[in-house]
């Protein structure tokens, strides 16, 4: 694991001086890299492993104390059916163009959540869920960072070309840029009210993590209850007290993010220790992604192909157009 922090702490100062990019990103492909040049030997394999797992989760815990539950009244009326209407339309597309271009569900469903939702935040949070290969997180948020990249320097002109106040604006890019940074950097270039806006909508969206989450752990469960009475050969009807129960599919590191929401909105999490925390949990998801491009087999990333990058690109402009459409159908101009 020292590797991976290695890592994080250059890609952090790398994010700091870059910060469209990012420490997140920057991490990853530096792992990627060193793990081409460098290929890590057995005795790195434990610490990576639970750099890329454990820390990941504990990335997404922290991320609760950004939040407060209050948020999503306050951002109001004008947003929810922009934010969740995006998100739909995001996850029917990711599904149906990912099974056209025959990508692999765990790939498809990475994209498809990282660009619908918090990018590498989203990302982080699945991974453990649905189990998927670092080949598939590595793919997933490279391809959702090029497309914070295009929003970064589209939208603001976008926002101008369409006429649209500071307020929408925020909304806008709140609900159609999945990365935090990302988000900060193209509201801020169109005004101070666009950025406040923005930065209540994408936390917000942060708290769709946890539906989806649970929606996908459902399915993983369902699926392997059906395999295990295919290879059982047992056709009959599930016994009762077999049946899916809620409380084992919600994975601890959410119950662990709604509980430090949960204080943040009650007051018990002090406002001075916020940026900190924040920075914490960056890192950390910086040091997992470190830890993820280290254990990367970079051949399997190149036989994926360009369908993956196809689908990202579809979603992107998807979402785009999804926004818009959406703001102007509930008059948020």
């Amino acid at each position: 694991m020292t590797l991976a922090f290695v890592i994080a702490a250059v890609a952090t100062v790398f994010g700091k001086v870059f910060p469209v990019i990012g420490g997140p990103v920057t991490g990853i492909v530096t792992g990627v890299v060193v793990a081409t040049v460098f290929k890590p030997g057995p005795r790195f394999k434990p610490g990576i492993k639970t750099g890329s797992k454990f820390l990941l989760q504990v990335s997404v815990v922290i991320l609760g104390t950004q939040l407060s539950l209050m948020q999503v009244v306050r951002v109001g009326v004008d947003s929810l059916p922009v934010m969740l209407g995006t998100l739909a339309v995001c996850l029917v597309s990711a599904y149906l163009i990912g099974r056209c271009l025959g990508i692999v569900g765990d790939l498809r469903t990475l994209i498809g959540v990282g660009t619908g939702i918090c990018g590498a935040s989203a990302i982080a949070a699945v991974t453990p869920v649905i189990g998927a290969a670092e080949v598939a997180v590595t793919y997933a948020v490279s391809t959702v960072f090029l497309f914070n990249i295009a929003a970064v320097l589209t939208f603001p002109m976008i926002g101008h070309a369409l006429g649209m106040s500071e307020h929408a604006f925020g909304l806008f890019a709140g609900t159609a840029v999945n990365d935090m940074s990302s988000v900060v950097a193209a509201s801020t270039t169109f005004g101070p009210t666009a950025a406040n806006y923005a930065v209540v909508v994408k936390l917000t969206r942060t708290l769709l993590i946890i539906p989806i989450c649970l929606g996908l752990a459902a399915l993983v469960s369902r699926r392997a209850r059906h395999c295990e009475r295919v290879v059982d050969g047992a056709a009959e009807a599930a016994d009762p007290a077999s049946r899916i129960r809620i409380h084992r599919l919600v994975p601890w590191f959410l119950v662990g993010f709604l509980v430090l929401a949960a204080a943040n909105t009650a007051g018990l999490v002090p406002a001075a220790s916020h940026h900190a925390l924040a920075e914490v949990s960056v890192f950390l998801i910086t040091v997992a992604l470190s830890a993820v491009g280290l254990s990367t087999d970079l051949p399997g990333l190149r036989r994926t192909g360009p369908r993956p990058l196809i689908l990202g690109a579809a979603l992107w402009v998807i979402v785009t157009l999804s926004s818009i459409g959406l703001m102007a159908v509930t008059g948020v101009r």
